[in-house]
């Protein structure tokens, strides 16, 4: 395993970090039911091989990832890991909620403290109406004090001028989470973003660095760019490590075969690993993808559950292959999916969560009318 410095902390944690929203399921409709043996299994060898930081949140597999990360760390294996969590500050209505919620979460990673604890998808508005409101800092300064945290940060889901508010809003950040990758360079944070953080002196993990997957298996017009010497994913990966604004980035693995080959492209990496002319690839595979994806989804799944039974992220899923796929191919997804897009009422709930601020349902009729 390779290490980087992260930010001004002192730490040093892997290159890659073991992201626990997408764990594998006794029940692939149903993502609070993981399968608790493979899932355990997969950490402790991945923690084996030397990565030393795992993120959690308490929203992920419906509230059921934190339990199972507490568990896996039992045995010797807390003491092995810097541990990250999150605070849901969309449910937080008042300021002691935030203490209420922190003692849950410690309960249920099993653990007195916890090392990196982030304010989960912060946004202006979040910020602005939330984090400032309610006094959130201070909280988490107190939390601090107490030992039940040891470093502060933020992830994000908004525009780079929010970006460097949030940032510049307090003067004690140790690390922030971005979504980044080859294809997201001016979005959200960004590369702008990215760059901007780190000068600042606080460490930068990336998240969605393969799109939500997308990036795992790419368009044909993506992998025509990509040179066959490497996987699509070990392309994406090292397009991140070679920056060294980068502190680590989270791969969400939901196999032993994804989490092995991880690894090893981890043990591998480096600061200024890419040649020039690679670089510049990049540049080209995402010209190449952005001519073709029609919704940025990545299968978060903050949207669901859906209050009238649709699968949002699927329906997407279907959409987005009339671009990479046949039109038949597309529809065949859709065909398979229970409830059909002409089910959306125009609740809006599910953009309220939406990280990606995708006008969901203003888009289903129009899925509805090109595949239905």
């Amino acid at each position: 395993m390779q290490y980087r410095k992260f930010g001004k902390t002192g730490v040093e944690v892997s290159a890659l970090g073991f992201g626990t929203m997408r764990l594998p399921l006794v029940n692939p409709e149903d993502s609070s039911t993981i399968d608790e043996a493979r899932a355990i299994r997969m950490l402790r060898d991945a923690v084996d091989a030397g990565l030393n930081y795992i993120d959690t949140a308490y929203p992920y597999h419906m509230r059921m990832s934190e339990t199972l990360v507490g568990k896996a760390l039992q045995d010797g294996y807390r003491e092995k890991v810097y541990l990250a969590t999150k605070s849901p500050v969309w449910l937080l209505e008042k300021p002691e909620d935030f203490d209420r919620i922190l003692d849950e979460q410690l309960e249920k990673l099993q653990t007195d403290h916890i090392d990196f604890y982030l304010l989960h998808a912060l946004s202006q508005e979040r910020w602005e109406n939330v984090v400032v409101k309610l006094g959130l800092l201070e909280r988490a300064e107190k939390a601090k004090e107490a030992g039940k945290i040891r470093h502060i940060g933020f992830s994000f889901h908004d525009g780079l001028p929010a970006f460097k508010t949030i940032v510049d809003g307090y003067d004690k950040w140790d690390f922030c989470q971005i979504q980044y990758n080859y294809i997201n360079t001016d979005y959200q944070a960004g590369a702008e973003g990215l760059r901007y953080a780190a000068s600042k002196g606080l460490g930068v993990i990336i998240m969605e660095p393969l799109l939500g997957g997308r990036l795992a298996d790419p368009p044909q017009a993506v992998k025509d760019v990509l040179p066959d010497t490497k996987s699509p994913v070990e392309w994406g990966l090292d397009y991140l490590w070679n920056q060294p604004e980068v502190s680590l980035l989270l791969s969400g693995m939901s196999t032993e075969e994804q989490a092995a080959q991880n690894l090893e492209y981890a043990s591998r990496s480096s600061v200024g690993m890419l040649s020039e002319e690679e670089a510049e690839m990049f540049e080209q595979a995402k010209l190449a993808y952005d001519g073709l994806a029609l919704v940025p989804c990545t299968k978060c799944k903050y949207c669901m559950p859906c209050p009238f039974g649709l699968d949002i992220p699927g329906t997407f899923e279907a959409y987005n292959a009339l671009a990479y796929e046949t039109e038949e191919s597309a529809r065949k997804r859709y065909g398979t999916l229970e409830k059909k897009a002409d089910a959306c009422r125009a609740c809006h709930h599910c953009e309220k969560e939406c990280p990606q601020h995708i006008g969901i349902s203003s888009l289903m009729p129009e899925i509805a009318k090109k595949l239905g």
